[in-house]
């Protein structure tokens, strides 16, 4: 008696939604959508922004852990003074990954801004431990900072 009771109550429940719209939802014209709205998915180049060296401070704290920007060679990471412009793989005495030190890259802005995207996904077998930033904005912000603290 109780499965029945509560079989009522739930489809009264669902009535009452029918009812009063609750169901699937409808356009203007009353037909109901076949497929969600899904946003589409916006590449944003190095280009398309412009970095800010004082919001790009924010950014670095992160790397801060393992990187420096002093010119006195490498910590747990290596070195990012004079990073823009300078070979993959290149700090002397920083024991690199393979897919680093023999990478055929050099870090311009646009690469940099490329590989903090994903870093993993740009260069496969990179010792780098962060998962990527996934703002753009805040990717030139720290690309920013770098370049205006190159000789810090």
């Amino acid at each position: 008696m109780r499965a029945l009771i509560k079989t009522t109550i739930a489809l009264a429940g669902l009535a009452a939604l029918s009812a009063c719209g609750g169901g699937a939802s409808e356009d203007s014209t009353g037909a109901a959508p076949s497929e969600a709205a899904v946003e589409p998915s916006v590449e944003v180049a190095f280009a398309d922004v412009t970095g800010d060296p004082a919001a790009g401070e924010g950014a670095f704290g992160q790397c801060r852990a393992c990187h420096s920007l002093a010119d006195d060679g490498p910590g747990v990471g290596p070195t990012l003074y004079g990073v823009v412009g300078r070979p993959a793989g290149s700090v002397a005495g920083y024991n690199y990954s393979e897919a680093n030190g023999s990478a055929d890259v050099v870090w311009t802005d646009e690469v940099l801004f490329e590989y903090l995207g994903d870093p993993s996904g740009f260069l496969p077998g990179t010792r780098m431990m962060i998962p990527g930033i996934d703002d753009a904005q805040r990717r030139a912000d720290l690309i920013a900072f770098l370049e205006a603290n190159a000789a810090e």
